[in-house]
């Protein structure tokens, strides 16, 4: 069976940071590391569309100029390490077409189906983490791009989202993760991409 080739960067270059040819195939996970500092972040949002970068990504062959940013965002989606909100509530954060998936995300994540109406000043840290995951899966993206995504929870906590992953990845995405600590998802990668304290990334298939 032929594999699907889901992400194609080329020539991306943001600022001080230049980055390596690579490609992601559905199903498959690739890990960032480096020092901090050295450009991971940067790399995922110039991914996502958050920060201007020269180059060209494909997702599914089509080049994400040709693909309007919102939409993008959506396919293409960067869950940051500490997620930012913009309402009072946790449900202000989706669409009213979500609320069914995104309970039951909530669920298979350890939080309470209510969670939906959780104020976003009360959110400890682990779940911040998890309703900002939450948040990008419920838009059925292609691609997650995940900055420490597993930093700030505890071991069950970890593992209900490893399977959150582990379901992306059986339907055909693809996850492109920068942490200290990748758990499941390190022993998953077949390519990792090493960022310089220079900026300069290269890739090392393993």
């Amino acid at each position: 069976m032929a594999v699907m080739r889901l992400l194609e960067v080329r020539g991306l270059r943001h600022q001080r940071l230049h980055c390596c040819d690579f490609s992601v195939d559905a199903g498959a996970v690739v890990v960032v590391t480096g020092p901090s500092g050295a450009g991971k972040t940067q790399l995922l949002r110039a991914i996502a569309d958050l920060d201007p970068a020269a180059g060209e990504v494909f997702l599914d062959g089509a080049g994400r100029a040709d693909i309007a940013a919102p939409l993008w965002r959506k396919q293409v989606a960067y869950v940051a390490a500490t997620p930012a909100w913009w309402g009072a509530s946790v449900r202000d954060h989706f669409e009213p077409d979500q609320f069914d998936d995104a309970t039951r995300l909530l669920e298979d994540a350890g939080l309470e189906g209510n969670a939906l109406g959780w104020p976003v000043d009360r959110l400890s840290t682990g779940e911040t983490q998890r309703i900002g995951l939450i948040r990008a899966l419920a838009r059925s993206p292609r691609v997650l791009l995940l900055d420490e995504p597993t930093s700030g929870l505890d071991e069950d906590s970890r593992q209900r989202v490893e399977r959150l992953f582990d379901r992306l990845l059986g339907d055909g995405g693809a996850i492109i993760v920068a942490a200290h600590h990748h758990g499941r998802l390190d022993e998953r990668a077949r390519t990792r991409l090493v960022v310089a304290p220079g900026g300069i990334v290269s890739r090392v298939e393993q």
